[in-house]
């Protein structure tokens, strides 16, 4: 028989790697929603009104190798030099250990946002090790689990100052030695809140005249000054004082709290994590514990579980955006979890000698570098600084600038006759030898034996920090690494099973996809640097954002926004500028329909509009008539309408058109928002349906991973007439700007890059299609069971389905709550609860999971309905179940059991794996007790005892 080669190129396809079902299984689904194909399916789910003409065509989907390739090609046009820029950006060291275990671990990097805590203990020890760091290191009693980039941080402390000063004044002060970036980003928040922004040197702050004032510490050209006295007249006037502080010179010098500072803020970037071009990095925010209610973003608490164990939760502001809506006071609905995770390693790894060791190598070799410049006649400023110093050079700045380039050094003109040099961990003698040639000086970096120093000795820290045993472990990278794991291994993220979030997208993130993050190319990039340093990035960032317009039908892009949250804000931001300039200023009601994200009327009321409330119609549509009515009444105000396609409540309404129409005949502006685009891409875009800007969640549609609630990109798509409003650089300074660095989180972009050129046009619209196709299959197996609560004129959902579970709270007692921790048994992470209807779950299962798990999810659903059941005809208690005592963890295998359902029944639901089965480390988590005896730092080692005892 001759040879006949089998025709098998594994990685040609896409739907192998990011695609579940396979042609087979889709063929089973097809029976089971009794269509004829994927064709028929699309066609009884999409509007054919707003269906696309033109596919997509990308060309050819390259494959993985391909892909690599083409990206190794594209980060060879970076060049990365040593930049001693400064601004806020510091070069670090990250420890093998924690990039390998964690930055490259998809257990850490693809889990969720910790709102379901029995499933995130891993998760929640480790950003109370970050809080408890941020804590010890600014001397205030509460830290938050991070917050998105420095400069959106300090916009967050000046926010958060208004609200909790006792001052009536509508100034806010600004330390002229602010990084220019910080500046920006608070001067944009201000504008449409009605805050007079003032910037100017400390000695000249008038307090009566402000709520708050924040400092920059140390300067951004290198200036320490301790503001104390200007933080006590603050006081003495009833305003706030905030510290925006380097975590690094604070193991040094005297901290925040020691200052009496009320908030202090700042990022973590330096702590092991590297510059990345920008982002993204994991900002902090600490304040008194009177001030804890009042802070934006998430913080961890330690509360108990079911049988008294300690546990950890998200406490008190959890969801508040979703809850308080236009009343919220922050929009913030993400973090930088995974960086901050990062960053708390760093400071277990190193230890408070480790961190503070390299806080005196740092500027011992600052001081070095400015004795030898000094010694040459130069002049140095300030007399007192920790790693940067700013010299005077006058007509010879270029000149130096430029001989630094050729050594290969970064150096940042300051001024026209200045330049500023930043030193950090990973300057080595080599570079400060270079940089000295560059100055003309001719000497070699040997002296090692003279003390050299330039801090202030009178603000010498005198107060102990990272005193927790966590801190002190053994550091061996054998422990290390276990604990590593040990953390790990309490979760439940993506890598062990599907997390059918609604609205959330928890798709694949391919392992090819997420390999370029880790070069030096990527990752080493300061972002100040020259642009020709850059061409890889530019040549990277303008083809995905070319092709991210193909995809929705806009005419520009703006890859500033590092969060959706953000990207709501920029865009609303851009329409508010849009009708500035038009001398519209006036128009500035936001109409909302009922079922928004929470975050979309708290963006609106950041952005300085009035959110109107449009109600929704019975079958969960936006209710056109009353929209009508809201536009007509709202008249020459109206400034924008806020929807979400397909509607929240997982439908594509027929009316999209209609509603867009109705906004634009009364001058609006419309913003879709862009959390559904995994319902849409390749086959609608919103820029053809009526759309003038729309936020990308490209942590979720375009593959970047969640990291267990951040990192994050929500870049913004505008029609042509808006594009000229868009945010501008915020290194200049000017208001506008949204975040910390132009392409905000810019070393995350080769994901979604490389998830686009192995995906192809026809890759994108085949993962759409079995989006929706994946949907449809789970509400169609779960009916009878389950009411779903939203479906098409067809019968059909859009790529996610609502489940009612109201009625069972009547029949059996049985909450949404219950359900969600009943899945944890049978290894799941719960749909999203209670949104965006009270009691319901809503379930998206992504293209990526394969038929085998989809039917696993459909079992362990239809078994609770059974567990249901039975309460409903009194088999079972009605208060002692296996729902009402979920999740069930190893404690619940031994002892004494004395519960009316057996072990088995408990522990093995089905849809749970009898060998590799997950097990949740704690009982259901107490919330009540958690926020009513709030702890938000690593308890003490005593509680570690018991716990290791009780064990």
């Amino acid at each position: 028989m001759p040879f006949t080669p089998t025709d098998y190129r594994p990685y040609d396809f896409a739907n192998r790697r990011h695609i579940g079902p396979s042609p087979a299984e889709m063929a089973d689904m097809f029976a089971t929603l009794n269509v004829a194909d994927l064709d028929a399916l699309i066609d009884e789910t999409v509007p054919k009104s707003i269906r696309q003409a033109e596919p997509l065509d990308f060309g050819k989907a390259r494959s993985e190798r391909e892909m690599l390739f083409q990206m190794r090609l594209t980060a060879a046009k970076n060049t990365v030099l040593r930049s001693l820029l400064g601004q806020g950006y510091h070069g670090t060291v990250t420890p093998p250990v924690i990039q390998r275990n964690i930055l490259e671990n998809p257990a850490w990097y693809t889990a969720y946002t910790p709102y379901q805590p029995e499933i995130s203990q891993g998760r929640l020890e480790a950003l109370l090790n970050y809080q408890t760091m941020i804590s010890d290191l600014t001397g205030l009693e509460v830290a938050g689990a991070s917050l998105l980039d420095e400069a959106t941080a300090c916009a967050e402390a000046m926010t958060m100052a208004q609200r909790v000063a006792k001052s009536k004044a509508r100034a806010f002060f600004i330390d002229a030695a602010c990084h220019p970036q910080n500046i920006a980003v608070m001067k944009t928040r201000a504008e449409p809140l009605g805050i007079e922004v003032i910037v100017g040197d400390p000695a000249g702050l008038e307090p009566e005249k402000v709520f708050g004032a924040i400092f920059q510490y140390p300067g951004t050209n290198g200036e320490i000054r301790d503001f104390t006295p200007e933080i006590a007249a603050l006081h003495a006037a009833n305003a706030i004082g905030i510290v925006a502080a380097d975590p690094l010179m604070l193991t040094l010098l005297k901290e925040p709290g020691a200052m009496g500072a009320d908030i202090a803020v700042g990022s973590t970037q330096r702590f092991g994590v590297p510059m990345a071009y920008g982002g993204p990095h994991a900002a902090y925010l600490a304040c008194h514990d009177s001030h804890k209610r009042a802070m934006p973003g998430r913080l961890v608490g330690v509360s108990i579980d079911a049988r008294g164990n300690k546990a950890y939760r998200l406490a008190l502001q959890t969801r508040e955006q979703h809850i308080r809506r236009e009343k919220a006071t922050s929009n913030v609905c993400t973090a930088q979890a995974l960086l901050a995770v990062m960053a708390s390693f760093y400071a277990v790894f190193h230890g408070p000698e480790g961190l503070k060791a390299i806080a005196q190598r740092i500027h011992r070799k600052t001081a070095r570098l400015a004795a030898k410049l000094e010694a040459a006649g130069y002049l140095i400023e300030p007399e007192h600084y920790f790693d940067t110093i700013t010299v005077e050079v006058g007509h010879l700045q270029k000149g130096i600038i430029l001989a630094a380039l050729k050594e290969g050094v970064n150096l940042r003109p300051v001024g026209k006759t200045k330049i500023g040099i930043t030193l950090d961990e990973a300057t080595r003698s080599p570079t400060i030898e270079a940089v000295w040639r560059a100055f003309g000086v001719i000497a070699e970096d040997r002296d090692f034996e003279s003390d050299y120093h330039c801090l202030p000795l009178d603000m010498a820290r005198e107060s102990a920090y990272l005193t927790h045993p966590v801190f002190h472990m053994n550091r061996a990278e054998t422990e290390m690494m276990r604990y590593m794991r040990k953390l790990a291994d309490r979760d439940l993220a993506l890598d062990r099973a599907m997390i059918p979030l609604g609205s959330c997208t928890m798709k694949l993130n391919a392992a090819a996809e997420m390999i370029p993050v880790s070069w030096r190319e990527f990752s080493m990039m300061h972002p100040l640097c020259p642009p020709d340093q850059a061409e890889g990035y530019h040549e990277l960032i303008d083809d995905l954002m070319a092709k991210l317009c193909a995809i929705t039908g806009y005419d520009a892009m703006s890859m500033q926004p590092n969060s959706g949250a953000q990207g709501e804000y920029a865009g609303l931001m851009t329409i508010r500028a849009y009708h500035k300039a038009n001398g519209e200023a006036e128009r500035d009601i936001c109409l909302i329909p009922m079922s928004a994200h929470g975050t979309n009327p708290a963006s609106a009321q950041m952005a300085g509009m009035k959110v109107v409330v449009v109600k929704t119609a019975p079958n969960g549509d936006i209710d056109v008539a009353d929209f009508r009515a809201r536009a007509e009444a709202a008249g020459s105000k109206l400034a924008a309408c806020m929807i979400t396609y397909p509607s929240t409540h997982g439908v594509f309404e027929e009316t999209v058109r209609e509603v867009c129409e109705i906004t634009h005949a009364h001058g609006g502006q419309v913003y879709i928002d862009g959390a559904n685009l995994n319902a849409l891409v390749g086959l609608v875009k919103l820029g053809e349906i009526g759309g003038d800007v729309s936020h990308l969640n490209l942590h979720k549609t375009f593959a970047i991973p969640h990291g267990g609630g951040g990192p994050g990109m929500g870049p913004i798509g505008v029609k042509a007439h808006l594009a000229p409003h868009l945010p501008p650089n915020p290194f200049k300074g000017e208001a506008g700007a949204v975040s910390s660095a132009p392409y905000g989180s810019a070393s995350i972009l080769p994901i979604s890059w490389a998830y686009i050129l192995m995906m192809g046009g026809s890759g994108l619209t085949q993962a759409t299609r079995v989006a929706i196709l994946n949907a449809n299959y789970i509400a169609k197996r779960l009916e009878g069971a389950f009411e779903v609560l939203y479906k098409g004129p067809t019968g059909r959902v859009a790529h996610e389905c609502i489940i009612d579970l109201r009625p069972f709270d009547d029949s059996a007692g049985v909450t949404v709550e219950d359900v969600a921790k009943r899945l944890m048994d049978a290894g799941f992470h719960a749909p999203t609860m209670s949104w965006p209807v009270a009691g319901t779950l809503m379930i998206e299962p992504t293209e990526s999971e394969t038929k085998a798990e989809l039917d696993r999810f459909c079992d362990a659903m239809l078994a609770i309905r059974e567990e249901i059941r039975a309460i409903e005809e009194g088999r079972m208690d009605r208060a002692n179940n296996p729902l009402k005592n979920a999740p069930h963890t190893t404690e619940d295998l031994v002892g004494e059991w004395d519960r009316p359902y057996s072990r088995e029944q408990g522990c093995f639901p089905p849809g749970s794996f009898r060998v590799d089965k997950y097990w949740p480390p704690v009982n259901r988590v107490d919330n009540v007790y958690g926020d009513r005896n709030l702890v938000c730092i690593c308890p003490p080692l005593e509680s570690y005892t018991e716990a290791e005892a009780a064990e």
